[in-house]
């Protein structure tokens, strides 16, 4: 394509327009507006990538913060859980023993009521075997016997009730 400068053509008056125009926008600065709109918009894109940069800073420390609390709290738990489970494991013994002592301080109090029973047993025995020996001597005394037997008998009687009752 080529250019004339004719004045009746009408991309002559259009060009000229373009340059009046562009001439214009020079003159009143136009370009200095929007280098200065552009600076401005770099600035705050430049502000908000160092607030953005910061918040992530702040976001990783906090994130470090949270990571350190809770593996502070694991290494917590997992002692409370070792701790419970020593006490459990003592408690645990501590009632097998006190069981144990229980059923042996039954099984002596036990034992000591039969011996006492026995003993009680025993004693009515023996009180019921002199009883009877008392009786059987009366009967014997009371019929007619010599002096003689009755001695004997007698001897015998106190001869038998100490094997018995010893």
């Amino acid at each position: 394509m080529h250019f004339t400068a004719d004045l009746g053509d009408p991309t002559t008056w259009v060009f000229i327009a373009v340059v009046l125009f562009l001439l214009s926008l020079l003159y009143f600065g136009i370009h200095k507006k929007i280098a200065g709109a552009l600076d401005a918009r770099a600035d705050n894109i430049r502000v908000e990538l160092d607030e953005a940069r910061r918040l992530r800073e702040e976001a990783q420390a906090l994130l470090a913060s949270y990571q350190r609390k809770q593996k502070e709290a694991e290494t917590q738990a997992e002692e409370i859980v070792k701790q419970a489970r020593s006490d459990a494991e003592n408690m645990a013994t501590q009632a097998r023993k006190d069981l144990a002592e229980r059923l042996e301080r039954r099984a002596a109090q036990a034992e000591a009521k039969i011996a006492n029973a026995e003993a009680q047993a025993l004693g009515e025995v023996k009180a019921k075997a002199a009883d009877m020996a008392m009786d059987a001597a009366e009967k014997i005394l009371r019929t007619n016997m010599s002096a003689a037997e009755k001695s004997k008998f007698i001897q015998d009687g106190i001869k038998q009730m100490g094997s018995t009752l010893g």
